[in-house]
């Protein structure tokens, strides 16, 4: 009789364990896509204001005509993305095509002058900043689920159930190296 007590306790204390790791994953899985959902709300919220600074900045440049197709075609992609890598690398398209589409601006004084076009950039800029603060919080939370994942004994609870390392929001690969300056 005390060895089926025993045997049962342990059975349970197993099965409380298990329970208990697999509600751990649920809550670092969740977390992580909310912090996805941040990232996606504000990536949505540029996605949206880039129409309004093509066109004032069609207004002064219209002859650069492939500036503007690399715009339109970085916003094509972002809509086709279907993981997070494919979002990651398109969103980083989006913000190399805006870099040029400045740069462009830089040469029509009148343009930078524009009040809206000024407008739309402090727009730009603040969306950027909340981006990186999203970027940010989300990477820590996919860490935090990477490590949940992959560590032991957790591990064999997320095999089981087929949890998945999740990717990180990488900023593009031009945007790690420092820019060449000279003189």
């Amino acid at each position: 009789m005390i060895v089926l007590l025993v045997l049962l306790a342990l059975v349970a204390g197993v099965v409380f364990w298990a329970v208990s790791v697999y509600n751990r994953l649920i809550r670092m899985q969740n977390l992580k896509n909310e912090a996805w959902s941040g990232i996606d709300v504000q990536l949505k919220r540029r996605f949206d204001l880039v129409p309004n600074l093509v066109e004032a900045v069609k207004g002064y440049a219209s002859h650069e005509k492939e500036v503007f197709e690399k715009v339109t075609e970085a916003r094509s992609a972002i809509s086709h993305a279907q993981s997070v890598g494919e979002r990651v690398e398109s969103e980083n398209m989006l913000s190399g095509a805006l870099k040029t589409l400045f740069a462009v601006a830089e040469n029509y004084p009148e343009l930078k002058a524009n009040t809206n076009f000024m407008q739309l950039q402090e727009q730009l800029a603040s969306l950027e900043n909340d981006i990186q603060m999203s970027r940010r919080y989300y990477n820590g939370a996919a860490r935090d689920y990477n490590i949940s994942i992959a560590t032991f004994p957790a591990v064999l609870i997320a095999q089981k159930f087929g949890y998945e390392k999740a990717d990180y929001f990488e900023a593009a690969e031009e945007e790690k190296t420092a820019p060449k300056v000279s003189f």
